[in-house]
């Protein structure tokens, strides 16, 4: 753990979120993953983050080092309420309670609709190769399709559940073509699929869910297009699945916004460029 580093452990309810809290100057950023992953996700962002402002990455109840609370009803709402209580923690004795959110993949949802219900308490809404909304443009991994869909993901989870060697090829060649350099795609996907195996309940469920919550969430579109706080899309370009239509219809529909399409990223662009995403991220 990097001096000037807390972990605290947030409350949600009977259960603990697992945080991590890098001390500095400014307004909080709280940094949100997606699945399969982590908030291990940010270790190479980290480094670039520290001394310019406090920061907050922190696990979802059923991830990482959270608590993993066995039948847990794990989707975007539950998610919501996880950030709520993560964001609380991250402005107490503050003045100024506002902060600088910094969504990735799947945390989208939840980040999106806890912004637009306390936008009040929203400086910054940071997207990072993520989703909302059902649009044509939108593609899931092909893992994430397997894992989704009705009619395969019985027999997928049976597959998962006997052959956890086969699991592990899966993942290890989905996040594997998140990452651009070899070396860190190596390192990078074992330190994650370390912490995978617990957290396949609440990754199930959040791909039980997906289908309907991007459908569902084409109703809000009007509060996007009416959301005042600024909101920057940054995205890794060579991202195939979360691509750069997606970024740019998300550009478009935020009245306040800012597009960055990293070029030489893809979708983990806080792995392939973390200076840049730091900037991003801190820029005023």
């Amino acid at each position: 753990m990097a001096p000037g580093t807390e972990t605290p452990a947030v409350p949600r309810g009977p259960h603990r979120l697992f945080a991590e809290v890098s001390r500095g100057a400014g307004t909080p950023v709280v940094l949100m993953h997606g699945f399969p992953d982590n908030c291990r996700l940010y270790d190479r962002l980290m480094p670039h983050l520290r001394g310019h402002a406090p920061v907050v990455r922190f696990d979802f109840l059923g991830w990482g080092r959270s608590d993993k609370p066995p039948g847990h009803p794990y989707c975007v709402a539950e998610q919501e309420a996880d950030l709520a209580a993560v964001a609380d923690s991250a402005a107490t004795g503050l003045r100024d309670r506002r902060l600088i959110l910094v969504a990735h993949d799947a945390s989208g949802p939840p980040a999106i609709d806890w912004a637009l219900a306390h936008p009040g308490r929203v400086a910054r809404l940071v997207l990072l190769n993520t989703y909302y909304h059902w649009t044509p443009s939108l593609r899931r991994p092909p893992a994430i399709a397997l894992y989704s869909t009705p009619l395969l993901r019985a027999g997928a989870r049976a597959v998962a559940r006997r052959r956890p060697d086969l699991d592990r090829r899966l993942f290890a060649w989905q996040i594997g073509s998140f990452i651009r350099d070899p070396v860190v795609r190596e390192a990078s996907v074992a330190l994650l699929y370390e912490e995978f195996p617990a957290a396949r309940p609440a990754f199930w469920r959040l791909n039980d869910e997906l289908p309907r919550a991007v459908l569902s969430r084409r109703r809000r579109i009007p509060e996007l297009q009416d959301f005042q706080p600024r909101v920057r899309v940054v995205f890794g370009a060579r991202d195939r699945w979360l691509n750069a239509r997606v970024a740019r219809q998300f550009a478009v529909l935020f009245p306040h916004s800012e597009l960055r399409l990293l070029l030489r990223a893809g979708h983990y662009v806080q792995i392939d460029e973390p200076a840049l995403v730091a900037g991003a991220i801190t820029a005023a």
